[in-house]
């Protein structure tokens, strides 16, 4: 026997540190096999970005445009509220009415519309107090009771913190005469305040959720939801899937009459016009809290694609490959070139699709950004309480139930 050899009986032990190596590299390969596929994510958004921004330079079809009710429900007030209502009146458009509902009639947005009826006595504006419970969500209770006031077979859905182009109801009842054509939505840009977490919800806005939105109407075959800063639709096929009755008690309201219009066989249209909305001055509690409802309403919608949002997290996968690659050669490439991709995604969002004007001074908190997502996508996982409005509400498969 050579000097050292064990004898046959002994039994081999891998060193504990051998074993920690195999685990690691084990694991650095997994971590490096989901940061490409996130990255190829990014190259779908890129690319999804760029159809989209074809599609947008290719001419509308001339069309009669018919008269129309614009329905706006109204709880408090949002920042720049004024000056919002007033570009729904400066429309380049025919024949409109411009229709406002609060459930209560000491609603301090009720004195801001009597102000716009003040500055555009022209213009046919209408305050209604819709008083009437009709479900869970107050924003659809109001809508219902303001469809019965409307004198027109089209409508136009939009929040009250939207501004709009002057351009934009022409542009919308356009598109919405294109064949098959039963719902127009539109993307929208987050105007921020000066806060911090202002300006990371507005970059969250065009960074992660845009490309969610271009990406799904890819590989959906098409959008099969609407979003709240526009729903442009006819009066008749509101009536055949039930009204706004029929969605009184979902919380996202806005994806469920997208979903029931698209089950009507009609398309959803995602307009060339763009939107901005103007957002509070979060401070850290507000914006966890909004975006905790944000997520927890996406998970209640659409499990599937609240699970394929561990995708979208590129930064952090990469960060978490070069941690456990030990600083890795290969894995500091893999996150320069992860990097290097968000940095498109936002800038073709931002840019190309949203027209930002201030996207380059808001890169560098992208980082930022990138590692508050996942915290947020595990808070919204578990639990189902939800504040909206300044009431709480529970969940149960995207339905709302008052807790208070």
């Amino acid at each position: 026997m050579w000097p050292g050899t064990p004898p046959d009986n002994a039994r081999f032990v891998f060193p504990s540190h051998f074993l920690y190596k195999v685990r690691l590299h084990r694991l650095s390969e997994i971590f490096a096999a989901v940061t490409a596929a996130s990255m190829a994510y990014c190259c779908l958004s890129i690319w999804a970005a760029a159809r989209c921004a074809a599609k947008s330079k290719k001419p509308i079809q001339a069309a009669a445009l018919p008269p129309l009710s614009v329905l706006k429900p109204l709880k408090g007030t949002d920042p720049e509220m004024y000056e919002s209502f007033r570009s729904h009146c400066l429309q380049n458009y025919p024949d409109y009415e411009l229709l406002f509902g609060v459930s209560d009639a000491a609603d301090p947005a009720a004195a801001l519309v009597e102000r716009l009826k003040r500055e555009f006595p022209a213009r046919a504006i209408h305050l209604r107090v819709c008083g009437q419970q009709m479900g869970a969500n107050g924003k659809i209770s109001v809508l219902a009771q303001l469809v019965q006031s409307a004198k027109h077979a089209f409508f136009v859905v939009n929040d009250s913190d939207i501004r709009v182009e002057p351009d934009y109801l022409q542009t919308v009842l356009s598109e919405l005469q294109e064949p098959d054509t039963g719902l127009v939505t539109c993307l929208y840009r987050g105007n921020p305040a000066h806060t911090f977490f202002s300006r990371i919800e507005s970059l969250g806005i065009s960074t992660d959720f845009v490309p969610g939105v271009l990406v799904a109407a890819e590989i959906e075959g098409g959008l099969k939801f609407g979003l709240g800063s526009t729903l442009a639709l006819r009066r008749d096929d509101l009536r055949k899937i039930g009204g706004f009755e029929e969605i009184a008690n979902y919380l996202a309201d806005d994806y469920e009459l997208g979903k029931r219009i698209s089950q009507l066989g009609l398309k959803i249209a995602l307009s060339r016009a763009v939107v901005d909305t103007f957002l509070p001055p979060y401070g850290a509690a507000d914006f966890f809290l909004h975006q905790i409802r944000w997520a927890r309403t996406i998970r209640a919608s659409r499990p599937g694609g609240y699970l394929g949002l561990l995708l979208t997290y590129t930064l952090p996968w990469s960060i978490l490959t070069l941690a456990v690659s030990r600083g890795a050669k290969w894995a500091w490439l893999l996150m320069a070139i992860a990097l290097l991709l968000r940095i498109t995604v936002a800038l073709v969002t931002g840019v190309s699709i949203l027209r930002e004007s201030g996207m380059l001074r808001s890169l560098w908190m992208l980082p930022i950004r990138d590692c508050i997502a996942p915290v947020i996508w595990c808070a919204g996982i578990f639990g189902r309480g939800i504040v909206w409005r300044g009431q709480k509400f529970k969940l149960k498969r995207g339905m709302l139930t008052r807790t208070e």
